[in-house]
């Protein structure tokens, strides 16, 4: 599979296959513009760019602005009810026939007064997810899950808001599985929210920022913190109980800094990941073994199959 990096300058791609470390060439967007964020549904492949633009590209064509937002876009999620887009300061808006409309019963959601962040900052809508059944899972970046079974039209939280969390991602096929790594450990639910677990075991520490659910495993990216200098991929069983185990054959001891949200992704028995340094590594055996499929590019901001 090729693989789409978003950069702090663009968009490029790695032919499938490759281990050269070179790019092969860029994909056809604004060069200079950031690209924090990508999705694909059926028909085309979004992306957040410059913080504020959502692009999109059908059948590989050009990219082309739909919409923009106000505050700052940082992630989005297709939605058979029109592509969610999470912003800034915890909202959530709807991109509906070029329109963008924000949803306003996401800012009635229950606790929303007690959302924030470490540094005194608004919080953000820092990812979301969509289920095979068209729930929603939203993770409010300080606020914990929240979850909408009918569309959007009413939410609820799931957990504790102080847990911290840093991604929610459900199951590519397993209905009510999702996961959500936090500030302490890796979120775990089987019931759609209904409860969580935090796993730690195994892992050298606890805050995790990035998940992705490749065949019968589950990855975790680890560190000691938000600016660590000694982070890892992780892997364990779905199906087990056995601990985490640290991926290390054909990748480095340590990344200085951590793999971040949306730079950790798996389809089948292949994985990808990116890092702060500018490198992509990428696994065909579930994270038993790496190989670097690009490096010195700039920030690796997101990663997506094509």
């Amino acid at each position: 599979m090729k693989i789409l990096v978003g950069l702090d300058k663009g968009l490029v791609t790695i032919p499938e296959h490759s281990s050269s470390g070179e790019v092969a060439r860029l994909v056809r967007t604004a060069p200079r513009a950031t690209v924090q964020a990508l999705a694909r549904d059926e028909e085309r492949w979004w992306a957040i760019s410059a913080d504020r633009s959502i692009l999109h590209s059908s059948a590989g064509g050009e990219w082309q602005q739909i919409a923009a937002t106000d505050p700052d876009a940082r992630c989005l999620a297709p939605h058979p009810g029109g592509l969610l887009v999470g912003t800034a300061d915890a909202h959530v808006f709807r991109v509906r026939d070029g329109a963008l409309d924000l949803v306003e019963s996401f800012e009635e959601v229950e606790g929303r007064d007690s959302w924030y962040t470490p540094w005194g900052g608004p919080p953000d809508t820092r990812s979301i997810s969509v289920d095979g059944e068209g729930t929603i899972y939203v993770n409010v970046h300080v606020g914990g899950v929240v979850r909408s079974r009918d569309g959007g039209k009413t939410w609820e939280p799931t957990m504790d808001i102080d847990m911290d969390v840093h991604q929610v991602q459900v199951h590519p096929a397993r209905t009510g599985a999702v996961f959500a790594p936090s500030a302490r450990g890796l979120g775990i639910t089987e019931d759609a929210g209904r409860s969580w677990r935090f796993d730690t075991e195994g892992l050298h520490a606890t805050y995790c920022r990035a998940v992705a659910v490749c065949e019968d495993s589950v990855l975790v990216s680890a560190s000691t913190g938000p600016r660590s200098k000694q982070a890892a991929v992780y892997r364990r069983s779905l199906n087990g109980s056995d601990s985490f185990e640290k991926c290390r054959t054909g990748l480095p001891e340590w990344f200085d800094g951590n793999v971040n949200t949306f730079c950790l992704i798996a389809s089948d028995k292949t994985a990808a990941f990116g890092t702060e340094s500018g490198d992509v590594h990428v696994s065909t055996d579930q994270g038993k073994t790496g190989d670097v499929a690009a490096s010195g590019l700039t920030a690796v901001r997101c990663v997506a199959f094509a």
